[in-house]
């Protein structure tokens, strides 16, 4: 009683204790939020530039000559002597067909990677088959080989079935499954309940069943967030489809971009343009990010990606 008695004596009657520790915490949260957002900041404040006044303005924190003639030039509605006029290089994007290509390609090795890799882990959580743990960890040894050593002899095999420049040549070798897709699957399907199982056999479901009306709605989580993280891989992708996906018809935005900025008759690259369809390209992920915020950070949560 005599000690809290006197720790209230002792407290300041007015005023309250300033929290140095939370506002020094809010400080630095502050900070590199700042540092991480410039760099989309100085993108956004480049695209609104005039190419030819970037330079004598490198320093301003404003657009330099404002202007929209970089979104103009992506989308195709300036002319080539518009876009020199304002320092571009005169070369152009097809923005709406190579998003179409990227839309196409994401969607397609998103929805069969999900899908067959949900159906070989339920496969090695839930069947019982002799060697099943034996072939699991050989399929986990893929892991430990970096994605490099397999790419010569994907092209090959794409080359050698005909498959050049075209959809399926891109998306084939992803499309089936990945073994960390089958490995991070396989950790929930081993967690469902065996009663719900049980109880889906006496009423004489098979395995089809008890797949697509248990195993799946169980695990819509983290079916969800594979599909969220094997969209973004899938989008951002760039040396695979840069080696298979050369024809203007099936190129993707990664690539289209790497061409647009190599493209310099006037010896210097087009920032603004170049920057202006960036911020495109980053539009659906940022749509993504805006719609399933929530998801993507349980995402981070469920995988440990960092």
């Amino acid at each position: 009683m005599m000690a809290a008695t006197t720790a209230l004596v002792g407290r300041p009657r007015h005023g309250r204790v300033i929290p140095w520790g939370r506002i020094a915490g809010w400080a630095v949260l502050v900070l590199v939020m700042a540092a991480t957002l410039f760099p989309f900041y100085w993108m956004l404040r480049t695209s609104f530039s005039n190419t030819r006044s970037l330079a004598a303005g490198a320093a301003d924190l404003l657009p330099a000559d404002f202007t929209l003639g970089a979104y103009r030039r992506v989308l195709g509605l300036s002319s080539t002597a518009e876009a020199v006029a304002e320092g571009g290089s005169g070369g152009s994007v097809n923005f709406w067909l190579f998003l179409r290509n990227s839309i196409v390609v994401a969607t397609s090795v998103t929805v069969g990677q999900v899908f067959f890799s949900a159906m070989a882990a339920y496969a090695f959580a839930r069947l019982r088959w002799p060697g099943r743990d034996a072939v699991f960890l050989l399929f986990l040894t893929a892991l430990m080989v970096p994605p490099i050593f397999t790419t010569l002899p994907n092209f090959v095999l794409i080359k050698e079935l005909g498959l050049l420049n075209t959809y399926l040549g891109i998306v084939l070798p992803h499309l089936l499954m990945t073994p960390f897709a089958v490995f991070f699957l396989r950790q929930f399907f081993l967690g469902v309940n065996a009663g719900l199982e049980e109880a889906a056999r006496i009423d004489g479901a098979g395995h089809v069943r008890i797949f697509f009306r248990i195993i799946l709605p169980v695990n819509r989580g983290p079916i969800t967030t594979l599909a969220i993280l094997t969209y973004i891989t899938s989008w951002n992708d760039y040396f695979w489809p840069l080696l298979v996906g050369k024809d203007e018809s099936v190129r993707v935005l990664t690539v289209a971009l790497g061409i647009f900025r190599s493209q310099t008759p006037q010896g210097s690259p087009d920032w603004a343009g170049l920057m202006a369809a960036t911020l495109f390209a980053a539009l659906p992920m940022i749509i993504l990010f805006a719609v399933l915020g929530r998801r993507i950070i349980d995402s981070i949560g469920y995988t440990g990606v960092k």
